[in-house]
């Protein structure tokens, strides 16, 4: 059996050439597309809200960055909580 040598990306796992490991990586790239989706809509909602609940221009300019950082200001406080 011949193994050839993959590139991998930092998002990817990579395998061999058989078409057992063909089929795992491809669900392994479905799960990143819909984890992809799942986060824009979130940032994309975030963005919405951030900018309703702006006053001023510059409000809505660090509501664009809160709605792009979110996720990291959750997992901080997150593990801030858990103390770890």
């Amino acid at each position: 059996m011949h193994v050839m040598a993959v590139a991998c990306e930092a998002t990817e796992i990579c395998y061999d050439s058989s078409s057992s490991n063909n089929i795992m990586k491809e669900q392994v790239k479905k799960m990143g597309t819909q984890g992809s989706a799942i986060y824009g809509m979130a940032v994309l909602g975030a963005l919405v809200y951030f900018i309703q609940h702006a006053h001023t221009f510059w409000n809505g300019a660090v509501g664009i960055i809160k709605a792009i950082f979110w996720p990291a200001m959750v997992i901080y406080k997150v593990l801030e909580l858990l103390k770890l």
